[in-house]
C-alpha cells in the first residue's frame, strides 16, 4: 500500500509473501499501481474525504441525539404559537430534517465508497501507461484473488482503502456489497487490463474500460490525449519463472492422470482436478460457484 500526503513525503509497503509470491513484472505492476496513487495525490484526497464522511456522520448524531433530548424534556408542550395549521407545519419541518439527518451519513458513505473505486482505476490506469505491461499488473491481481492466505490481522475500514486491492476476505460475493467496497471487484479489473491489446495509455485504458463494463469511462477528458504508447513484451525472468511454473504444473498433472484424477473444465475457464477419492456426482466450481457433474469413470 501507498502513504504520504504528497509525492515528496510518501512511501509504498510491501509485504515480504508478495515480494515471494509475484514475478518481476508483476512485482512492477503492484509497485506502478501504487506509486500512482501517489503522482495522483490520492491518499491525501481519500483522507479529506474521510474527515468530511466522519463530519457529516458527527453532525447527524448530533442533531439527532439533539431532538431526541428536547422531545423528551418538551413532553406534553402543544405547539401553540402558530396554530392548529403552524404545529403541522413544524412537524412536517421536522419529519423531513430527521429523515435527512438519517440519509445524509448513508448517501456520504455511498459517494467515499464510489470515489475509493474510482481511484483503484485510475491507478490501475497509471500502472499500465507506467509499465507498459498491462497483463503484470492483471496476473499480480489474480494471484492475490486467488491467494488462500488469512485476512490479515491489521486491517480495518480505515485502512482499507490504502491497498492494492481489498484486504477484507469475504465468503460471499455479493452484489450489494459492491456498493460498499471501498475497490472494485477484482475479475472487473483483471478483465480491463487484459483488453488492453492496442497499446498502454490512458486512452486506451478508457477504451477497454468502456468496453469491459459497458459505462461511462472514469478517466477524466484531460488525460485523453493521443499518445503512442506501445505495449512491451514480458521480461526475460518473467518469462523463464513462467515456463518453469508451466512445466511443474504439467508434471504435476501427469502424475494425477496416473492417480486417476478426473479433470473438469468449467465454463469460467477455471480446471477442476477431482481425486478419485470424492464420492458425490457433482461438484461446485469455486469461482463462479456452477454446479458440475463428474463423469462417470
Amino acid at each position: 500500500f501507498a502513504t504520504g500526503r504528497n509525492p515528496e513525503n510518501a512511501s509504498v509497503a510491501v509485504t515480504a509473501g508478495l515480494l515471494a509470491r509475484l514475478n518481476r513484472d508483476e512485482l512492477q505492476g503492484v509497485m506502478a499501481h501504487e506509486v500512482s496513487h501517489i503522482l495522483h495525490r490520492d491518499i491525501l484526497f481519500v483522507t479529506l474525504a474521510g474527515i468530511m464522511l466522519g463530519s457529516i456522520v458527527l453532525l447527524s448524531q448530533v442533531f439527532l441525539r439533539g431532538m431526541f433530548y428536547s422531545s423528551m424534556g418538551g413532553r406534553g408542550r402543544r405547539y401553540s404559537s402558530g396554530g392548529k395549521g403552524g404545529g403541522v407545519a413544524q412537524l412536517i419541518m421536522l419529519a423531513i430534517a430527521i429523515i435527512a439527518a438519517i440519509l445524509a451519513p448513508l448517501m456520504a458513505y455511498l459517494l467515499y465508497f464510489a470515489i475509493s473505486r474510482k481511484r483503484e482505476y485510475l491507478a490501475d490506469a497509471g500502472a499500465a501507461r507506467l509499465t507498459r505491461y498491462p497483463e503484470g499488473l492483471a496476473g499480480a491481481l489474480e494471484k492475490i484473488a486467488n491467494d488462500k492466505s488469512p485476512q490479515l490481522a491489521s486491517v480495518n475500514k480505515v485502512t482499507a482503502p490504502m491497498y492494492i486491492v481489498n484486504p477484507f476476505k469475504k465468503k460471499k460475493q455479493m452484489k450489494l456489497s459492491d456498493l460498499t467496497s471501498t475497490h472494485p471487484p477484482i475479475s472487473e479489473r483483471i478483465k480491463i487490463l487484459r483488453n488492453m491489446t492496442h497499446g498502454a495509455s490512458f486512452k486506451d485504458y478508457s477504451d477497454s474500460f468502456s468496453a469491459v463494463t459497458n459505462t461511462k469511462t472514469v478517466v477524466p477528458p484531460t488525460a485523453l490525449t493521443k499518445e503512442d504508447i506501445a505495449l512491451r513484451e514480458a521480461s526475460v525472468e518473467a518469462k523463464k519463472k513462467e515456463r518453469l511454473e508451466t512445466q511443474m504444473r504439467q508434471v504435476g498433472d501427469i502424475m494425477r492422470r496416473v492417480n486417476q484424477f478426473v479433470f473438469l473444465t468449467c465454463l469460467c475457464g477455471l480446471k477442476l482436478k477431482i481425486p478419485p477419492n470424492y464420492k458425490p456426482d457433482k461438484v461446485g466450481c469455486p469461482r463462479c460457484k456452477r454446479t458440475l457433474d463428474i463423469p462417470k469413470k
